[in-house]
């Protein structure tokens, strides 16, 4: 495969309305952001991620967007962008914007259009339906509760809206939608950015005749996705938008896919015909063997995290390039779902580091990730800003769901548990804002924060500082091939990287329990040389040892 800058990259993803607010008005902004780059420089990062800042109107924090082309007042102004740009740059880091095209919010000029009348010029830059019987449609569920259609009075219409009824999806087979969208991307690349993140990008192309989905539970609406994801259109969408924008430049494209294969992987990834560098695969953060879905109890276990990202290392070697994440603005906090936030919280949130970096692929680290932040449990559903959570609460709880049940499992696995403020220091409100936060911070603060992490050279912090700087130090981390070892173990994760005569033996221990570590293939390797672990070394390596709580390390063996 070619070596691309992107490919030796480590990316930090930001959420800038919890990142850091420098005025006081409780939401995270472009200038809180600036003024700690120096801090994600520190860290070691090549590549920021920024969460939308496009002008909307915040249904769904800034994944609505009323102006394609402007800055979100609460964010501050294009001036302020355009420094970010430059301050960035200006430390050798690079630059990549979300691109949210599925839809816009219904305060975009082209909707506040198109709703006006049946012959406005802008009606078909949306999917319009008459009802049927007095219904929508069909009997599609939104992926944030209830119909994908909402009613316009003004029309007699429905709308599509895949998510929010303020997110009216954008109509793809229309061309002159096409051709504004690509018309944005290049002015945002001609100002300067090193790429995107494509917010869900399978989603563009629905099935034409909107056929019902099947009877698969209770109640009137239904899962669809198989009508909306990987549509007849989508592959001659991204064709169109590789060769009148992409191609054009060097950048970094990372697609959100959920429910993608390997194989469309490899295809859409491919380095001579593919679209985009890199995408989003969710198998890992959904190992979980039951169908009960997000907001049901969470079975997700270590070996079927293990069968995924086995399958995903193995099937896109030498073919496609794997991201390497566990959390993001739309997960909960990963060492409180994947590791234990309570006893082992330092060692377990350096063992999933571990285990994610030394792997082959580029890693997203989620803003707080590297403290070991924690999800947050807030008393009321009135704390909760997420619209997706809200929606469920009130669908739940009309449907006869008791409360109690419900904030349990919002507790575990609302967006909001990764959007809760940076914590910076023990200063109130975790050194965020002088004023009033837009959500609660959480009140682990004065125990996890940045500046407690940042003077303690064994913190969680540190550790992933020197997890990025072993990528740039040992080859093999990038470019070794991956071959795991212990397949049959419950607790223990362990695996290699091979390149030329050189193993890279990465072991972590999931459980809170000591575990025994026993492989004869550590005889093969006269020198062994311990790269990181999370605890102080006990005694050698050797082929029969045991693991600590939560332990990991990381050891390159040579013959």
């Amino acid at each position: 495969m070619k070596t691309n800058w992107w490919k030796e990259s480590v990316v930090y993803q930001i959420y800038p309305r919890s990142f850091k607010d420098s005025n006081g008005d409780g939401i995270g902004d472009l200038q809180g952001i600036i003024s700690k780059l120096d801090y994600i420089e520190n860290l070691g990062v090549d590549v920021v991620w920024l969460s939308p800042v496009y002008k909307s109107p915040n249904d769904d924090n800034g994944y609505d967007i009323s102006d394609y082309r402007d800055i979100m007042d609460e964010f501050g102004t294009m001036a302020d962008w355009e420094q970010l740009l430059r301050e960035v740059h200006g430390r050798r880091m690079k630059l990549i914007m979300d691109l949210v095209v599925n839809h816009t919010s219904d305060e975009h000029q082209w909707f506040i259009e198109s709703r006006s009348s049946k012959n406005n010029a802008y009606r078909d830059y949306y999917m319009w339906h008459p009802g049927k019987d007095g219904q929508p449609p069909n009997n599609w569920e939104s992926v944030f509760s209830g119909s994908v259609w909402q009613f316009d009075e003004n029309t007699g219409e429905y709308y599509l809206h895949l998510y929010s009824t303020k997110q009216p999806d954008l109509n793809w087979e229309n061309e002159d939608v096409r051709k504004e969208i690509y018309d944005m991307m290049n002015f945002w690349l001609e100002k300067g950015i090193d790429g995107f993140r494509m917010d869900t990008i399978t989603t563009l192309s629905k099935v034409p005749d909107f056929p019902d989905a099947p009877i698969v539970k209770e109640g009137p609406y239904q899962p669809a996705t198989q009508y909306y994801i990987n549509g007849p259109r989508l592959q001659s969408y991204l064709d169109e938008m590789k060769q009148e924008v992409i191609s054009k430049y060097d950048i970094l494209t990372v697609g959100e896919t959920p429910g993608a294969t390997p194989d469309e992987a490899i295809h859409y990834t491919n380095e001579e015909t593919g679209f985009m560098s890199m995408l989003f695969q969710w198998e890992h953060i959904e190992a979980d063997p039951g169908t009960g879905g997000k907001w049901e109890e969470d079975t997700w276990n270590m070996p079927e995290f293990r069968s995924a990202m086995t399958k995903w290392q193995n099937e896109l070697e030498g073919k496609g390039w794997n991201t390497l994440y566990l959390s993001n603005h739309d997960q909960p906090r990963q060492v409180s779902r994947f590791g234990d936030d309570r006893g082992y919280w330092k060692e377990s949130a350096k063992m999933l580091g571990t285990c994610l970096h030394m792997m082959k692929g580029t890693p997203f680290v989620y803003q707080g990730e590297e403290l070991g932040m924690t999800n947050v449990a807030f008393g009321s559903i009135d704390d909760y800003r997420c619209v997706e959570t809200r929606n469920m609460y009130r669908a739940a709880i009309a449907a006869g769901k008791d409360h109690e049940s419900l904030m349990k499992a919002i507790h575990h696995k609302s967006r909001d548990n990764g959007r809760t403020p940076m914590q910076w220091d023990d200063s109130v409100n975790g050194g965020f804002t002088t004023g009033n936060p837009w959500i609660g911070v959480n009140p682990a603060y004065p125990q996890i924060n940045a500046e407690q992490q940042l003077n303690d050279p064994d913190s969680i912090y540190h550790y992933y500082k020197k997890l990025i700087s072993l990528r740039r130090e040992y080859p093999i981390i990038l470019w070794g091939i991956y071959e795991l070892i212990l397949n049959d173990h419950k607790h223990i994760y362990a695996y290699t990287r091979r390149m030329e005569e050189q193993t890279l033996l990465v072991i972590n221990n999931f459980s809170g329990e000591a575990q025994r570590f026993v492989w004869d293939g550590i005889s093969a390797y006269f020198n062994r040389q311990r790269l990181i672990g999370n605890y102080s070394p006990s005694g050698e390596l050797s082929e029969n040892m045991e693991l600590r709580p939560y332990e990991a390390a990381v050891y390159l063996l040579h013959p």
